[in-house]
C-alpha cells in the first residue's frame, strides 16, 4: 500500500504545477477569453429559460361576466375584475357565463384559463421545473466527473434548445409542464458544470474576476425588455431556443478541462490541450515533463478511482464543510427566486420591476469581484447575506404594518433583498468551488446547485401563500439569509489557495486539507 504522505506530496506537486503550466500558458490568454464568451455567454439562453415563469406564469386582467337576474333580457351581464365568485351588490347567477382576459400581454394563464380553481397550476409548474434542476444537479455533476466538462456542458445545450421548441408548440399545460422539467433538467447540467468548467481554465489571481461578469443579471434584465416586446409566452420560448443555437458550435472551438484530464492521469490528451491553449495564447509551450512524470508515479500508487458523493462523506471536515455550503445554497435558491417569481407582489409596471430586480444585480457582480479579493470569499458572503436579510425582514415588517407610502419602501427594500443575495451568491459560487478538490469538485458544487433547487421548488408556491398570508415570503427570507451569514462564518477561507486535484490523506487518518494550498508555506499564491 502506498505512503498516504508520499501521495500527498505528489498531489501537491501537481496542484503547484497546474497553476504554474496555466501561468505560462498565457494566464488569462486569447484561448480562455474564447472560452468565457462560449460558456458565459451561453447563459443568455439558461437565465431566459430560468425566469421564463415571471412573465409566462403572470396573471393578466380579466373579467368575468355574470347573467344579470333583475334584467328583462336574457344577454344582459355584470363584469367583475378577477374575482371567482358573484359580486355581492348584483343580483346576478352563480355560473360565471365568459371569461375575458387583458390583450396586453399572452401567457400561459390565457392560454388555458389557469384562474380560479385552477390558479394553482402556473405555480406548480414552475416547482416543476426546478424539480429538473433538482435531479440533474446530482446527475450533472457525477456525469461530468465520470466523462467530463465539456460533453457535459455542450449536452445541456443541445438538450435546452430542444425542449424550447417543444414548449413553444405546447398544447396543453400538461404538455408544457412536462417540457418545463426538462428545461430544468437542461438548466440544472449546464448550472452545474460551467463554472467549473471555466474556472479550471483560469489562473488563480483572476478567478474573482471572471465570476464578476454580471452576464445573469444584465441577460435577466434583457429578458424583461424581450417580454415586453414579444409579450408572448410562444414566442419567448422560440427565442430562447433560438439564441442558443450559435453556442452549440462552440463544442469545435472549446477543449477539455486539461485539469479534469490530468486528475483522471489522461496525460497524453492533457499534453495535447495545454500545447493548444499555449499555441492560441500566442506562448511557447511548457514544459510539462515533471507533471507527466508525476501524475504517471500517481497512477502507479493509486487507482484511477471513480469518485462519487460517498468520497464527500468519508472526510469529516469536508463532509461538515459541506453541508454548511449546501444550506447556504438552499437558502439562496429559496431567497433568489421567491423575490424574483413574488415580482407580481411589487407596486407599478410588471414589465419595469422585472429590469429593474435584474438590473440592481449587475453592480453587485462588481462589488462583490472587490470584496472578494479585498476581505475574502467568506467575509463577502457573510456580509452580503447580512444585507439581504435586513431588506428582507424590512419588507415583512412593512408588509404586514402597512403604513403610508408602503409601497415604495417594498419595492426599495425588495431591491436591497435581491442584491444582497445576488452578491452573496456569486461569492458563494467560487467559495464553493474552491473548497472542493478536482476529483469531486463538480459532485460537491452539483449537490449544492441541486440543493439550491429545493429552494427554488417551494419558492413558487410561499409565492402563492404570501397572497394571502401577509409578510410570509420575505419574513423567511431575511430569516434564511440570517442563518446563511452565521454558517459561512464557519467554513474555512480559500482566497489565495491552489486549487488541489485530489482529497488529501495525512498522517494516521484521513483528513481533507483546505489548508495544504501549496507544497511549502511560502510558496503560497495570493492575491
Amino acid at each position: 500500500m502506498a505512503d498516504p504522505a508520499m501521495v500527498a506530496n505528489l498531489q501537491e506537486d501537481v496542484d503547484e504545477i497546474l497553476e504554474r503550466v496555466l501561468v505560462e500558458c498565457g494566464g488569462l490568454g486569447k484561448l480562455q477569453w474564447i472560452l468565457i464568451f462560449v460558456v458565459i455567454g451561453s447563459k443568455l439562453a439558461i437565465t431566459w429559460s430560468m425566469l421564463m415563469m415571471t412573465f409566462a406564469g403572470a396573471t393578466p386582467d380579466w373579467w368575468c361576466a355574470w347573467q344579470n337576474q333583475t334584467s328583462g333580457f336574457n344577454d344582459s351581464y355584470v363584469e367583475s375584475l378577477k374575482t371567482c365568485s358573484p359580486p355581492a351588490n348584483y343580483s346576478v347567477g352563480d355560473t360565471c357565463m365568459s371569461i375575458r382576459f387583458s390583450d396586453d400581454k399572452n401567457t400561459i394563464v390565457n392560454e388555458w384559463n389557469l384562474i380560479c380553481d385552477e390558479e394553482w397550476i402556473a405555480s406548480t409548474i414552475t416547482t416543476i421545473q426546478m424539480g429538473g434542476l433538482l435531479a440533474s444537479g446530482f446527475i450533472a455533476g457525477q456525469i461530468a466527473d465520470l466523462i467530463g466538462r465539456k460533453p457535459t456542458f455542450f449536452l445541456s445545450l443541445l438538450l435546452l434548445t430542444v425542449s424550447n421548441l417543444v414548449c413553444g408548440f405546447a398544447v396543453s399545460w400538461q404538455m408544457f409542464a412536462a417540457a418545463r422539467f426538462v428545461i430544468g433538467l437542461a438548466c440544472g447540467m449546464y448550472l452545474t458544470v460551467f463554472f467549473n468548467f471555466v474556472l479550471e481554465f483560469i489562473p488563480i489571481r483572476y478567478r474573482a474576476m471572471i465570476m464578476a461578469i454580471p452576464a445573469w443579471p444584465v441577460f435577466a434584465a434583457l429578458n424583461g425588455l424581450v417580454s415586453w416586446w414579444l409579450r408572448d409566452w410562444q414566442y419567448l420560448h422560440y427565442a430562447s431556443a433560438i439564441i442558443t443555437v450559435p453556442f452549440l458550435f462552440g463544442v469545435f472551438v472549446v477543449p477539455e478541462s486539461f485539469r479534469w484530464l490530468v486528475s483522471h492521469y489522461k496525460t497524453k490528451q492533457a499534453e495535447v490541450v495545454i500545447a493548444r491553449i499555449a499555441a492560441v495564447n500566442g506562448k511557447k509551450k511548457p514544459d510539462v515533463t515533471k507533471l507527466i512524470e508525476i501524475t504517471r508515479k500517481e497512477e502507479e500508487m493509486k487507482q484511477d478511482k471513480k469518485y462519487s458523493i460517498l468520497d464527500i462523506f468519508r472526510h469529516k471536515s469536508l463532509m461538515k464543510h459541506s453541508f454548511l455550503l449546501w444550506f447556504i445554497w438552499l437558502a439562496s435558491g429559496y431567497s433568489y427566486y421567491a423575490i424574483s417569481f413574488g415580482v407580481e407582489e411589487l407596486s407599478g409596471d410588471l414589465y419595469l420591476n422585472m429590469f429593474l430586480l435584474s438590473a440592481v444585480e449587475i453592480p453587485a457582480q462588481a462589488v462583490t469581484w472587490f470584496f472578494n479579493n479585498c476581505i475574502g470569499r467568506k467575509w463577502t458572503c457573510c456580509l452580503f447575506y447580512m444585507i439581504a436579510a435586513l431588506g428582507g425582514l424590512a419588507v415583512g415588517v412593512v408588509q404586514v404594518l402597512n403604513p403610508a407610502n408602503s409601497s415604495v419602501i417594498i419595492n426599495g427594500c425588495a431591491m436591497v433583498a435581491k442584491l444582497g443575495v445576488a452578491a452573496a451568491w456569486a461569492a458563494l459560487m467560487t467559495f464553493t468551488t474552491e473548497t472542493y478538490p478536482t476529483v469531486v469538485r463538480n459532485i460537491g458544487y452539483g449537490c449544492a446547485n441541486s440543493i439550491s433547487r429545493v429552494g427554488a421548488m417551494v419558492a413558487p408556491q410561499i409565492v402563492q401563500l404570501s397572497k394571502s398570508v401577509s409578510g410570509l415570503m420575505y419574513f423567511l427570507c431575511g430569516t434564511l439569509m440570517f442563518l446563511s451569514s452565521i454558517s459561512a462564518a464557519l467554513v474555512p477561507e480559500t482566497k489565495g489557495k491552489v486549487m488541489e486535484n485530489q482529497i488529501r490523506k495525512s498522517g494516521k487518518a484521513d483528513v481533507y486539507k483546505l489548508e495544504s494550498g501549496s507544497v511549502n508555506a511560502e510558496k503560497k499564491i495570493t492575491i
